[in-house]
């Protein structure tokens, strides 16, 4: 029988609970053993909750019980979830997590700690909930070269973009809503600006690349800017805007960025609506490859904790790590600026024509009306800087969304 702990008794602590119960005979045939929750730790009571009974308070009981071989951690946040984390395994202990913030910022520590201890650091549903996509990566394409790894990384953002689209609604409108059913937090700055989906591709860019990128790292734009006036200027050049992740190996850098695209409908992103994501990782050998489904939710992401819980015991005491990676050198990031589009651009001009010409010289008007463009395919600095020196000639720039390339 092997014996878990479960640090957080939230939303994905307590599926991950339900889990582990509701399905214990197809875990017990595919792991070869009888899997058991041992303790729930929450500073918090549950008074007639199913799991009463296993729910504690300090983590000492967990971290000085031989019993417990397996620790997931759902707290979230890299404050108090990193310190049990590494206690955790250096009392040598099995850790599995969903927890994004702390894999993006920590994970070169945790995973050096669980490898020279024999033990197992695993992540799955930190990125994409409930989609299997750091398994794939690390072992089903680990023969590829990675060209390039970008998508819809965050259900929230692409939530209030799919109703911006779809049912016409103002990003405040479209937010509200979100947050009345609980797609989004009563705080969503980490979805709406960025941040969730930003720790996310750093994850993925850590794993494919082998080298380590702090959030801290990656130029980072949400969606908040975005109005129904870029959507509908996109609709006109057959696009959607959706908030995309993407990280592009160029000899020995990284490019990587946050921020709205436009996506041709040609594209298979663009059919990634409501709070569905979609990531496409370009290999070398296997082309392009898409996975989709739930990035979040309850039941979705705590699938995706017990299958690593599941692996560490079929493996126990094994060699079954993910690919670690390592700190990377200066430079190793390249300035977001470097990284070559096209833009969609709305300005307000009283000669836009005349003043494009002079700037962008034979550049595409989208629409006079909204005083819509497109820019060339050039490098952001130098796109920047044009679009600095029309400011200059009285042209007020509304926003500039940058069109993502069809591979």
């Amino acid at each position: 029988m092997v014996k878990v702990a479960i640090l957080g008794y939230g939303v994905v602590g307590s599926g991950v609970a339900e889990v582990i119960d509701k399905n214990s005979s197809p875990i017990q045939a595919k792991s070869k053993a009888s899997i058991v929750v041992k303790y729930i730790l929450d500073i918090r009571d549950f008074p007639g909750d199913v799991y009463e009974d296993k729910i504690i308070k300090d983590f000492s009981i967990i971290e000085s019980d031989p019993e417990v071989s397996i620790v997931v951690e759902t707290i979230g946040g890299k404050g108090v979830a990193y310190d049990f984390t590494k206690r955790a395994i250096l009392a040598g202990k099995n850790v599995v997590t969903s927890n994004k913030e702390l894999v993006a910022e920590h994970g070169v520590e945790l995973l050096r700690l669980a490898q020279e201890r024999n033990l197992n650091y695993l992540f799955e549903a930190s990125v994409g909930g409930g989609i299997p996509i750091i398994r794939p990566l690390t072992q089903c394409l680990s023969a590829n070269h990675f060209n390039e790894i970008s998508g819809i990384l965050n259900g929230t953002t692409n939530y209030i973009l799919t109703k911006m689209i779809k049912e016409k609604m103002s990003f405040e409108d479209a937010l509200a809503e979100a947050q009345e059913k609980g797609y989004a937090e009563k705080d969503p700055t980490a979805d709406v600006e960025g941040l969730d989906a930003c720790r996310k591709i750093c994850i993925l860019a850590d794993l494919a690349y082998g080298k380590h990128i702090s959030p801290s790292q990656v130029y980072t734009e949400g969606i908040t800017k975005i109005t129904r006036l870029d959507v509908d200027c996109a609709g006109k050049l057959d696009c959607v805007i959706k908030l995309i992740g993407r990280a592009v190996k160029k000899d020995e850098q990284v490019q990587i960025i946050v921020a709205p695209h436009l996506v041709s409908t040609e594209s298979p992103l663009s059919n990634v609506e409501d709070v569905f994501n979609g990531i496409m990782v370009d290999g070398d050998a296997i082309g392009n490859v898409m996975f989709y489904g739930r990035g979040a939710g309850r039941l979705p992401t705590a699938s995706a904790v017990v299958a690593d819980v599941i692996d560490i015991v079929k493996h126990m005491g094994a060699e079954k790590f993910v690919n670690s990676w390592d700190e990377a050198p200066e430079g190793y990031v390249s300035d977001y600026r470097e990284m070559e589009y096209s833009f969609m651009v709305r300005a307000t001009s009283d000669s836009l024509k005349e003043n494009l010409n002079d700037v962008f010289p034979g550049c595409e008007i989208i629409s006079d009306s909204e005083g819509a463009f497109i820019t060339p395919y050039l490098k952001t600095g130098d796109v920047l800087a044009k679009l600095e020196k029309l400011t200059s000639k009285s042209f007020k720039i509304h926003n500039a969304i940058r069109i993502l390339k069809n591979n």
